[in-house]
């Protein structure tokens, strides 16, 4: 159904539910080197334990490598704090891309910048700089579940 697409993780626990997400909801797991820790480490996979192996993962070497392969142009989402439009006006569509970034840096500006049209936000308040990445990665995609939901009652 989608793709969630991780640019340089760093932190085990964070990829671990994502995983377990991603499995629950039917989505393909892309992880992008360079990654923090080992993707057997342990916290990942206590993090998604049972799941882990049920995972549709994609490990891509690099950024350069992931673009080579998939053809990315309006089929993607890259969701950032550098932008003011929300998530949920997004248009999201069966087999989409949803990028994030890494939990220290985000996603790189060089790709926010080629893709400034296709840049999605959490609202929040002034009081918070950011969510939790596991957190984010579960508001958007079920909204964009929700989104086509209709289309696929019955195979979720």
């Amino acid at each position: 159904m989608f793709n969630i697409v991780l640019v340089n993780p760093q932190i085990p626990n964070n990829t671990g539910a994502i995983g377990r997400l991603c499995v629950n909801a039917g989505a393909a797991l892309h992880i992008i080197k360079p990654i923090a820790f080992d993707i057997d480490e342990k916290a990942v996979r206590r993090a998604g334990l049972d799941y882990w192996e049920k995972l549709d993962l994609h490990v891509w070497e690099s950024i350069d490598e992931f673009f080579l392969e998939n053809k990315i142009k309006d089929n993607a989402y890259f969701a950032t704090t550098k932008t003011d439009k929300p998530y949920f006006e997004a248009e999201f569509k069966d087999g989409d891309f949803i990028f994030f970034g890494s939990e220290t840096a985000g996603i790189p500006e060089n790709i926010l910048n080629a893709y400034k049209e296709q840049n999605i936000t959490i609202p929040m308040t002034k009081d918070g700089r950011s969510l939790n990445l596991a957190i984010s990665t579960g508001i958007i995609l079920y909204d964009a579940i929700r989104q086509i939901y209709s289309t696929f009652k019955g195979n979720i």
